[in-house]
């Protein structure tokens, strides 16, 4: 891979992470102080999920069959960036519309948003030679653009007001722009008929006859479950215990992040796609009892530990999991397998998640408004339970591709998935 091409895609995973770490984390704050009840937040993080259920497929369809990956990019950005701008016009501070106009707003942008994760992660890899080496190096990128949002964000005193969408909204912009300029990357399967299976992104869902891949699709949407518990409520429990600038505090984790992306390389040469998952799980587990057991005194190393994990959390079992799925995927279907991979994960595991952290919330919590108070160790005890027994059977039923004096499997892979691609 060429040295200018690896700067570009550094840039656009930069700008793509920046522009969902600017608002996500906090938005918890400001939707709270303008009358967004437990309930009503709950459906502000199932909006995302739900458009990961909706539109990731259709869009990698486009992008594998008709137009340029890149030109796909810019224009869903772009479009992303006004219903961002429609949410800011109806959260304002003085005259808010009601929860679920500004839902619905956010809802057509995420619409918009969600694609993209796949779309980056193909423009990235289909112009990369080795995307097991050179695309971590290259996602590092997005994990420092996550990070320098926090800093923007709570270097400006920004975290419970309305900035952080503004920002978003600009970014967007910004975004798209830049996409037009990224490397040319063609839809791999341009000039072949289109089918109905291809509307529907039953391509993708080939790869799910094999067992290997099954069970990885299987676990990434159950840890997705317990994931939405961190997304959703962990600013505000570090708030409520009493750390200050928690879009700051939160930017610790991607810090991490940044070091585990940058020697992931080393860990896949070492230990294999199933270690590699299972390492990213244990961190899970670990991470929400820390959680527990610093929450009733405030323990911040505790708090800030649980916070740190999130590198092993992420890169090891995410990353691993988008490079894994790849190597898997044909190459006619890679932009529908990533969105495969999105909608099992960001979308269904992160809906339920949502909802289920939602109601969590709520009968773990006594008294009403400013006196609400949240039992949080018994709130984080259920999703470090559930992370673990999600890891045990990984553990048992995952087989791992074999590394050396073997035939790899995942080579095996793509060409039972190859041979059951309907002929153009």
């Amino acid at each position: 891979m060429h040295a200018l091409v690896g700067a570009r895609l550094s840039a656009m995973m930069f700008l793509q992470f920046f522009i969902w770490g600017s608002w996500y984390v906090t938005a918890y704050l400001y939707l709270g102080k303008i009358g967004f009840a437990g309930g009503e937040i709950a459906w502000t993080y199932s909006v995302g999920p739900i458009a990961g259920i909706i539109s990731p497929f259709f869009v990698g369809m486009i992008a594998d069959r008709f137009f340029a990956s890149e030109r796909v990019l810019g224009v869903m950005h772009l479009a992303g960036g006004g219903f961002m701008m429609l949410a800011v016009s109806l959260m304002n501070e003085a005259n808010p519309a009601t929860p679920l106009m500004i839902n619905l707003a956010l809802f057509g942008y995420m619409l918009c948003y969600f694609p993209t994760l796949a779309l980056t992660n193909s423009v990235a890899m289909q112009n990369m030679t080795n995307s097991e080496k050179q695309f971590p190096l290259i996602r590092v990128f997005g994990t420092f653009g996550w990070i320098a949002a926090g800093f923007v964000i709570s270097g400006g005193g920004w975290d419970t007001g309305i900035m952080p969408f503004q920002i978003a909204a600009g970014a967007s912009f910004t975004m798209g722009i830049y996409s037009f300029f990224l490397p040319h990357t063609p839809p791999p399967a341009a000039g072949q008929k289109i089918t109905v299976r291809e509307l529907l992104g039953v391509d993708a869902l080939v790869l799910l006859k094999q067992p290997s891949y099954l069970i990885f699709m299987i676990s990434s949407f159950l840890i997705c479950i317990p994931l939405a518990f961190y997304y959703q409520l962990a600013t505000k429990f570090i708030t409520t215990a009493g750390l200050a600038n928690p879009a700051f505090k939160m930017s610790f984790g991607q810090l991490s992040e940044v070091i585990f992306m940058l020697i992931m390389p080393l860990f896949f040469s070492k230990l294999g796609v199933k270690k590699m998952l299972l390492v990213g799980m244990l961190a899970w587990v670990v991470r929400y009892g820390l959680f527990a057991l610093g929450a009733n005194d405030g323990v911040v190393w505790m708090l800030i530990g649980g916070i740190v994990l999130h590198g092993i959390c992420y890169d090891f079992f995410f990353v691993t999991g988008q490079i894994y799925t790849d190597n898997v995927a044909p190459k006619a279907i890679r932009s529908q397998a990533q969105g495969m991979l999105v909608l099992f994960t960001l979308g269904l595991g992160m809906l339920i998640g949502a909802q289920v952290a939602g109601a969590v919330e709520v009968f773990f919590t006594t008294g009403e408004g400013e006196a609400a108070v949240v039992n949080w160790q018994q709130l984080w005890t259920g999703p470090a339970i559930a992370a673990g027994v999600i890891m045990v059977l990984f553990a048992v039923m995952f087989r791992d591709p074999p590394r050396s004096g073997q035939p790899d499997v995942m080579e095996a892979d793509v060409a039972r998935a190859a041979a059951l691609e309907p002929n153009p």
